[in-house]
């Protein structure tokens, strides 16, 4: 998959723009959580009373807070508040919040800066806690010691009227100082500054209960807010969402389409040698199924990939700050998760390769039955076709179906991890919950961050179900992309001298197909003028067709040169060199379409005149001009509702229309009769009297007036002349001409 990352380079903006929106939903995500936590713990547990600091007080509240203070707390304390009465100038508006002023005055919260305010806080709630558990000893005297640890006196011997908080002023600082550190100690044990606080919030609530608030529309607010927040983060996480899928699916689509592009160009630009590497059913499969898989699991990539990592650490990281000593929890589940995935990975990976090999031959089966149905119904061998594809098709389904009951293990395993992990946590948490170490809002956050740690990897092995199979696919687009081109222009290209002739000529050509051990050409030395027809013969199998593949470079030579007007052919453009030569293929084909847009494939330009002429010499006008669509005559895929003669025809008009000094007839004359055969030479011979032109061919009939005729037997050049002179000095020659023609034809 990493080889073609690279092709991303043209969506950097995009994939730039996918991961800062990756970043915003996993924040916002991980935020909310944390929200609930507050709900549960504020909202709820403490009525929505944030903190151990009251936004007011009563007046004897403030008096008993000051016992339990040291004398700079208290001092800081009574700076931060200010005393209102019915003269202040905010009286009409803080009795409305606070009723209990309209009676008497109220100490009100004047301090905004935070620091002060944090710094206060935990002196404020342990000495509320202190008054209010005195108060709550006076009502149930036999208390006070457990209650209250650090009393040195039993409450219930009081004299009668006496106030305990006037015998607190009384005693001595250190006793006092001993009641505060005992409170301190305990909180301590059981979860420090947090419980402190919590604790302390419900004093606080009693306190703004005691100044006439309306504490049941303080916690409704609360909870409104705090939820308003949440529901906020969740709607920007939805927009994140939404964007992200968007950018993912224009970066994987387009990437996909950049990829179809770059492998059809790739191939365009291969020789011959490099379309053997791949067969034609394996390039449909890459260019088609391979670059699905990757668009897929690209799609999916960009949305996972950034996304589930900071999911997992911000998860870890929150999910320990809530409670660190619930942390093995985590580790437990990473771990069999890691461990299921990785077992899966291992026994997926090799399989994928298989199938992509599998899919390849059933394309190919399937490829080679449809091109050659006419065979196989002629040979009555249907149900063997049907056997070998039903055997592709049987290993392919059974290869799939291993994987995909590998695949459908994993979604029960982890089901299974995420809810023993759930079990866990509320086990766990339920004691530490009771043990007022952690509160319940603290328990339903860590649970959640777990989940979504889960979750984080659930969506990697997700990915990592696809990307095995992608992997396989990046990988053969990366080989055909990245396939070495042996045919290419030269580096400083040489052009053509003017005006060009077409004269070829082969000096000490040799010829071996990649990866063979033997020469099929063995030093070839000939030359073809201009204006003149050479012929090439020769027993099957001798390198005919390889010799004129040599010429528009489909192959280059591996040995000698080949020269046109002196010009060594490698050392010019390719476009420049197939832009003089006009190629008729041993195979005809035909592109869908019309008759004129498979003409006009050898120049869009050309007048229609030029068109019907070319019809007219290569004898195709009678069955296509006479029909009633003429030059708009459909034509099929592969040209299939012509005869062989006929497409035969259409291929040599549609070189005719380049009007190319040069001329390359491939065996193109095997599926005309004798006698269109001959009209057909005769009208070339006048239209091409100023072309180079080599015609291959079995037949001597076709070949026997040409200006000279190579005779070739085995890769070599055995002889070379007219007709006459071959009949006269070359057996070979004679040989094929008297197994075709009478003797008295042959001497014609």
């Amino acid at each position: 998959m990493f080889r073609i990352l690279k092709y991303l380079k043209p969506f950097a903006l995009p994939l730039i723009l996918a991961i800062l929106l990756l970043f915003v939903q996993a924040n916002a995500d991980l935020a909310l959580p944390d929200y609930l936590s507050r709900i549960v713990n504020v909202g709820i547990q403490q009525g929505g009373v944030e903190n151990g600091l009251p936004q007011a007080m009563r007046q004897t509240t403030m008096q008993h807070l000051g016992l339990f203070l040291t004398s700079t707390e208290k001092e800081q304390v009574l700076n931060a508040y200010r005393l209102v009465d019915q003269t202040d100038a905010d009286f009409a508006t803080l009795v409305k919040t606070y009723p209990l002023l309209a009676e008497e005055p109220v100490y009100v919260l004047s301090e905004t800066d935070s620091a002060v305010l944090q710094k206060l806080e935990a002196p404020v709630a342990e000495g509320l806690l202190i008054v209010s558990g005195i108060e709550q000893v006076l009502k149930d005297p036999q208390q006070a010691q457990t209650l209250m640890p650090g009393m040195s006196f039993d409450l219930s011997r009081l004299p009668a009227g006496m106030d305990v908080f006037t015998l607190m002023a009384n005693l001595p600082e250190t006793q006092r100082d001993q009641i505060r550190q005992a409170v301190s100690q305990r909180f301590e044990t059981i979860g420090g500054e947090k419980a402190l606080v919590q604790a302390a919030a419900r004093v606080v609530r009693s306190e703004y209960d005691a100044l006439g608030m309306d504490t049941g529309q303080l916690q409704t607010n609360y909870i409104l807010r705090v939820g308003g927040q949440m529901l906020l983060i969740s709607l920007l996480s939805a927009a994140a969402i939404v964007l992200v899928g968007f950018l993912a699916s224009r970066v994987a689509a387009g990437l996909a389409r950049n990829l179809r592009h770059l492998l059809f160009e790739r191939v365009m630009r291969f020789s011959s040698a490099e379309i053997e590497k791949f067969s034609i059913a394996s390039l449909i499969t890459r260019s088609t199924n391979d670059i699905t898989q990757i668009q897929m699991v690209m799609m999916i990539l960009i949305r996972m990939v950034f996304y589930a990592p900071i999911i997992g650490i911000g998860g870890i990281i929150r999910a320990v700050n809530k409670s660190a000593g619930m942390w093995w929890i985590i580790a437990v589940a990473v771990i069999a998760l890691i461990g299921l995935i990785s077992i899966v990975f291992a026994i997926a990976t090799p399989k994928f390769k298989i199938i992509q090999s599998l899919v390849d031959r059933l394309n190919l089966i399937a490829r080679e039955n449809l091109s050659g149905m006419m065979v196989v119904r002629a040979f009555n061998r249907q149900k063997y076709e049907e056997q070998r594809f039903e055997e592709a098709n049987v290993d392919l389904t059974r290869t799939s179906l291993f994987v995909n009951r590998v695949f459908v293990m994993v979604m029960p395993f982890m089901m299974i991890i995420l809810n023993g992990v759930s079990v866990l946590i509320l086990w766990i948490g339920a004691h530490q919950v009771a043990q007022s170490s952690m509160q319940v809002g603290d328990m339903m956050a860590f649970m959640q961050y777990v989940m979504q740690i889960v979750f984080a990897f659930m969506m990697l092995s997700f990915l990592f179900i696809l990307f095995p199979r992608a992997d396989v696919s990046a990988n053969r687009v990366a080989d055909v992309l990245e396939t070495d081109i042996t045919v290419v222009d030269p580096p400083q290209p040489k052009s053509f001298p003017e005006p060009f002739r077409g004269r070829i000529e082969f000096k000490n050509v040799s010829f071996r197909y990649p990866d063979a051990e033997e020469n099929v050409l063995c030093n070839l030395n000939f030359v073809a003028e201009a204006g003149k027809t050479t012929a090439i013969i020769g027993t099957t199998g001798s390198g005919k067709s390889t010799v004129v593949n040599l010429i528009p470079r489909f192959y280059d030579v591996t040995d000698g040169a080949i020269l046109i007007d002196g010009v060594d052919i490698r050392e010019v453009r390719l476009s420049e060199l197939r832009d003089k030569i006009g190629y008729i293929p041993q195979q005809s084909n035909l592109f869908s379409g019309t008759i004129e847009s498979n003409l006009r494939y050898a120049n869009e330009e050309a007048a229609e005149e030029i068109l019907k002429q070319a019809l007219e010499i290569a004898q195709a006008s009678e069955f296509v001009l006479s029909a009633p669509e003429g030059l708009q005559a459909p034509v099929s895929q592969g040209g299939i509702n012509y005869s062989g003669g006929q497409k035969q025809r259409l291929s040599i008009a549609r070189a005719l229309v380049k009007r190319a000094p040069i001329y390359i007839f491939d065996d193109s004359f095997s599926a005309l009769d004798y006698r269109t055969d001959a009209r057909l030479r005769r009208a070339l011979k006048q239209s091409l009297k100023d072309s180079t032109v080599i015609i291959v061919s079995q037949r001597v009939a076709t070949i026997k007036d040409a200006d000279q005729i190579l005779v070739l037997d085995e890769g070599e050049i055995i002889c070379k002349g007219t007709h006459e002179e071959l009949l006269e000095k070359c057996e070979v020659y004679r040989e094929i001409a008297l197994s075709q023609l009478k003797r008295e034809e042959v001497m014609a």
